[in-house]
């Protein structure tokens, strides 16, 4: 490992400043003397064999399809691929034998961070710097049955934060929201995807992304939104800029987190639980009336994606994290795909054309083509297990529980196959907070337990996929209930016998990080190390300099950090003011171009634990974001990762 040391700002800037000529002038006995604190040490990743020969590194190699999409004439599948290392964009031939025989990259460089078809057959690409979230945008069409170079739409702006739209029929221009008006609003502009001249067509305040774009280019669906699991919709015309409400209820409701398609020029086809707990396939019309008709009558669990497939509709449901995928035929006849694998499904179609991906906690990414006439399904693509054995990958079962309030709280448990003895157990925590933990492939989840631990993915209160309600429990003052759910769940799995909590650990990222920080500060006797990968330590400081994208949702779910009553509330809550109560080791790690949470929120952290002598490792990521998207940086903090939870856990 390679030690670096962060050196003050103040340091920093004095050492950049022209020589002078000074005078020591002794400190006035009324004067405050400030110290400057000492620099911090940390690891960060180094070219090594290592990484690649660890235990850990098939777990990492292993990988699959990512998002991936049909084109619309059906003939050409695009999908995110790992291969280089960085996350780059390929396609393949639909209609061969074996499509993987057919692959051809078409972008380069670090890696990108969405695709999508045109109406044209044409693909529109986005990239970063490093995961700095400041995207470039790129085109790549064929020619003459020839994908040609990528050219460049529209470059990326120092302010600009952008959210990827859609295209008007014809494929020549592109709608999008950015914040590059101000660095702190989403607004909505279109663009020529030849000249790349761009045009803002609404100004918005906050959270507004387009959703969707009309047939006839005149309007598109765009949401504007209501904290972090819920939104506003409204109809844009994108001549005048003047918006018009479709759907704006009371309590807040969501409209958009399973897509946006339009079936006609006057209405569209969304998942909502506008009308009860959880998201139903409604039409809505976009004429201005706010009507909106079920589609697909309601269920007690959420739709979370769809695609139009000609006169069918294919979509999937969520149950405890596991998908299924059903079709509604033009008779309305309403029936489930069968054969494809228990996990999670993600769908899309080309006309008749129907391609389902799959990741399960032992499927990295498999895509299977679906006849819509017969409903059989064929794989065609399969994933790269590296040396591993897919047949030794480890499923979950769901367990469900009452917190000590009496709210039913969910998570997933994974115990390895055949060990001696009883397993000590990490629990994991998804970032969100309104998010889901979901059985797809994991590689640190499946390392550990081929090591003898169990893995318990908790969804806490505040988690998507258990209804209306229960993703607004951990809201504003509440925010301390969800933590709190992890002792409940802890207690509980103690009471089932069949993992060690006396040997347990707790893992989180982004949110979850700060979950990991905030239940070893307020039940210290109860985990006995942690993992806080890029989290929120103090509250305060992290509310000031989110994203916008964060911002935007920020009010509804935290309230506003200006006022001083959610300062004051803020400042008791954060786990930096009462660090000290942290008892156990704890490995942090950040990306230095992380736009979301700054990187201070973990320095202070590790330096608060330091002072009060308990251990914590930092791992400085200098050239990654929120997440590590490289595949040499995962090797390495994987490596680092499970050599800390080996050395914790062992008692």
């Amino acid at each position: 490992m390679t030690i670096r040391y962060l050196l003050p700002l103040a340091f920093l800037l004095a050492s950049c400043a022209p020589d002078a000529t000074q005078t020591e002038v002794p400190p006035d006995a009324t004067e405050v003397v400030k110290t400057e604190p000492a620099p911090l040490t940390y690891m960060q990743p180094v070219a090594s064999d290592a990484d690649l020969d660890s235990a850990v590194a098939p777990y990492v190699m292993a990988r699959g399809a990512g998002p991936s999409r049909l084109s619309p004439d059906g003939t050409t599948i695009a999908t995110r691929l790992s291969l280089t290392g960085d996350r780059q964009l390929y396609v393949m031939d639909a209609n061969a034998d074996d499509p993987k025989e057919t692959l051809q990259q078409l972008s380069f460089g670090s890696g990108i961070t969405f695709f999508e078809f045109s109406p044209k057959g044409d693909l529109v690409f986005g990239s970063d710097n490093n995961g700095d979230e400041r995207e470039n945008y790129w085109r790549v069409s064929k020619v003459d049955g020839v994908w040609g170079e990528p050219s460049l739409i529209l470059a990326a702006t120092e302010q600009g934060f952008r959210q990827f739209g859609g295209f008007t029929s014809d494929g020549q221009t592109i709608v999008f929201s950015s914040t590059e008006r101000n660095g702190a609003d989403f607004d909505i502009y279109k663009a020529d995807v030849t000249s790349g001249e761009a045009t803002l067509v609404y100004e918005g305040v906050l959270g507004n992304y387009v959703q969707a774009v009309g047939p006839d280019g005149r309007t598109a669906i765009i949401s504007e939104t209501v904290g972090e699991d819920s939104d506003k919709l409204f109809a844009l015309d994108l001549e005048s800029g003047q918006r018009t409400v479709l759907s704006d209820p009371t309590p807040r409701a969501n409209h958009t987190d399973a897509g946006v398609e339009y079936l006609s020029a006057n209405s569209v086809l969304l998942a909502t639980n506008r009308g009860g707990e959880f998201a139903a396939l409604t039409l809505f019309d976009v004429s201005g009336s706010e009507a909106a008709t079920p589609f697909v009558p309601a269920a007690d669990r959420d739709v979370d994606g769809f695609s139009v497939c000609g006169g069918s509709t294919l979509y999937t449901v969520n149950q405890d994290g596991f998908s299924e995928t059903r079709v509604v035929r033009p008779n309305d006849e309403n029936v489930a795909v069968e054969g494809l694998p228990a996990g999670v499904h993600s769908v899309d179609c080309a006309g008749s054309q129907a391609l389902v991906r799959v990741s399960a906690s032992n499927i990295p990414g498999d895509l299977y083509h679906v006849d819509l006439e017969t409903l059989e399904s064929r794989r065609i693509f399969t994933s790269d297990y590296d040396t591993l054995d897919p047949a030794f990958l480890i499923q979950p079962e769901s367990v469900r529980l009452n917190a000590r309030d009496g709210v039913e709280v969910q998570g997933l448990l994974y115990l390895p196959r055949g060990a001696l003895e009883t397993p000590p157990v990490v629990f994991m925590v998804h970032g969100g907070p309104t998010a889901q933990a979901r059985p797809s492939y994991n590689g640190t989840v499946q390392y550990l337990l081929s090591r003898g631990i169990a893995v318990f993915q908790s969804n806490v209160r505040g988690s998507t996929g258990f209804g209306r309600t229960y993703v607004t429990l951990d809201d504003q003052r509440n925010r301390l209930d969800s933590v709190r759910d992890l002792v409940d769940m802890l207690d509980h799995l103690e009471s089932d016998g069949r993992v060690d909590t006396s040997r347990a650990a707790v893992m989180g990222g982004s949110y979850g990080g700060y979950m990991v920080n905030a239940v070893l500060a307020d039940y210290p006797n109860v985990f006995d190390a942690g993992v806080a990968l890029f989290g929120v330590g103090d509250w305060v400081t992290a509310l000031e300099v989110a994203s916008p994208g964060l911002k935007a949702a920020d009010l509804i779910e935290y309230g506003d950090i200006n006022d001083p009553e959610w300062r004051a509330f803020y400042t008791e809550i954060s786990p930096i003011g009462k660090a000290d109560q942290i008892r156990v080791p704890v490995l942090y790690s950040h990306g230095a171009m992380d736009p979301r949470i700054d990187v201070h929120e973990t320095e202070v952290m590790v330096r608060a634990l330091r002072d009060n002598g308990i251990r914590a490792d930092y791992v400085l990521m200098p050239d990654e974001g929120h997440g590590w998207r490289k595949l040499s940086n995962r090797l390495y903090y994987e490596r680092v990762q499970a050599d800390f939870l080996a050395e914790v856990l062992e008692k």
